[in-house]
């Protein structure tokens, strides 16, 4: 039996983003500016009792003015914090800075009796750390609270430290395009701790990863290009240049990482691009509103999923050519093959229906009826299993691969705009750019089991080991 746990997914969401302040857009720095992110660690079981809100905070440079960094996590709760939170984002002026200063403001301890005031804090908390802003660079600086020295008595003076975070073996690495603050996020698998952050061209969309070449594509659909990130070094080392005006919204790459696809909204083309020279060797026109592209796993064909004009576009890649044009339910956004590459799932933005393409016969095959218009679609490849979320809806259906009968729903709390599959860790990815977070489920024991505070408008998710 399937239980729809509506009610419970409409109380996570509040939970999820009533409290989540929006994240400053960055995307306005200039040239000589770089990105902070203050993640505040996980405060220990004791400081579960505390409460506390947080006024502002500065970056301090070496002339001992203050530079302010935005604030996002206003209200600091124990109960709250036992996993890492963004506790504040910006953009700051290259040169070298000291460390910060947060202001503190009502706090409060529970007791047995309920909660009572501490007094609040004279003085600025200051944080020790010198470090240096690049300009177009981002880092992430983790601060600690220390519950046991910031109390004397019942007075509370919060005392924290900070410290550069340590970089993960690449396998555990998984990088969020920030559409709205122009950026990736990187977080460790294992944890699901951000160290790092990736500042990019403007509004980074989709993203294609080479696992073997340890290169990270993202789509510039405010820049008309692609920039090609540096797994290990976590560093843009080039970009691709497209027309002006393609909007690319999506990529996929071949199995033999030697070509790129780009599908450029803006322009109703699909760029192909050779990864060795960063060259466009073909532009092929399309439908309207290309949104989603993807190639089946000989590597021989793609599929661009045109949003506007409700078709989808085949694409014969070593051939530089689109031999067909399929019909189909409207707005077609995203989709996934098969564990055996016979079938294409569609999932459609403005019908509740999902669409089966036959790749071989390009034929639509099957249609099934879901509870609502929908945006992303994954694939489980071990069983088949096809999962569907939306940016609308504050849970994600899991559905039988054959009946395509509803089997499961994971209650997010939030609207859905991707979703991964991880091999390694057994999990499910669910970016939810209303929330500016990444939900991660257990594949087998379906729920929410972490959460990942990221930029502004997260739009893709990609991980090593993902299937």
């Amino acid at each position: 039996m399937v239980i729809r746990r509506r009610s419970c997914a409409l109380l996570i969401g509040l939970i999820l983003t009533g409290c989540q302040p929006s994240l400053p857009q960055l995307t306005a720095r200039l040239e000589n500016e770089g990105a902070v992110y203050l993640y505040l660690q996980p405060l220990p079981r004791e400081a579960e009792r505390l409460r506390m809100s947080i006024e502002a905070v500065a970056a301090v440079p070496r002339d001992g003015s203050e530079r302010p960094i935005p604030v996002l996590l206003r209200e600091l709760a124990g109960e709250d914090a036992r996993r890492q939170r963004l506790l504040a984002a910006g953009a700051l002026p290259a040169g070298d800075y000291t460390g910060f200063a947060i202001r503190t403001g009502r706090a409060s301890l529970r007791g047995e009796a309920g909660r009572s005031p501490a007094p609040a804090p004279e003085a600025v908390a200051k944080v020790d750390f010198p470090f240096t802003v690049r300009r177009r660079d981002g880092q992430v600086v983790l601060l600690t609270l220390d519950p046991a020295e910031s109390r004397s008595g019942d007075r509370l003076d919060p005392v924290f430290s900070a410290a550069a975070p340590r970089r993960p073996a690449v396998g555990h690495v998984a990088f969020v395009a920030n559409s709205r603050s122009s950026d990736v996020t990187v977080f460790d698998k294992k944890s699901l701790d951000v160290f790092d952050v990736v500042v990019t061209g403007r509004q980074p969309a989709g993203m294609a990863l080479d696992r073997r070449a340890r290169k990270l594509y993202v789509a510039l659909a405010g820049d008309a290009g692609v920039d090609v990130v540096d797994v290990f070094a976590g560093q843009v080392t080039e970009r691709f240049t497209l027309t002006p005006g393609d909007e690319p919204a999506a990529l996929a790459l071949t199995p033999d990482g030697r070509t790129l696809l780009s599908a450029n909204r803006g322009s109703n083309t699909v760029s192909i691009l050779d990864t060795a020279s960063g060259f466009e060797v073909a532009r092929l026109p399309v439908g309207n509103g290309p949104r989603f592209v993807v190639i089946d796993p000989t590597g021989r064909g793609a599929f661009v999923f045109n949003s506007l004009s409700n078709t989808v576009s085949v694409i014969d890649i070593a051939g530089r050519t689109a031999v067909r044009t399929i019909a189909t339910d409207p707005a077609p956004v995203q989709g996934a093959f098969s564990r055996r590459g016979d079938r294409l799932w569609v999932v459609h933005e403005r019908t509740a229906f999902v669409t089966v393409i036959n790749p071989t016969t390009l034929a639509v095959t099957g249609r099934f009826a879901i509870r609502s218009a929908m945006d992303t679609l994954a694939v489980d490849p071990g069983t088949d299993v096809v999962y569907v979320g939306g940016r609308r809806e504050f849970a994600v259906g899991v559905y039988d691969p054959l009946s395509f009968a509803a089997v499961d729903f994971i209650d997010t709390g939030a609207g859905v705009a991707h979703i991964a599959v991880d091999s390694e860790e057994n999990a499910l990815y669910f970016v939810s750019p209303g929330a500016n977070r990444v939900l991660v489920s257990h594949r087998v024991r379906k729920g929410v089991v972490g959460a990942i505070d990221v930029g502004d408008g997260p739009a893709w998710v990609s991980l090593m080991g993902e299937r």
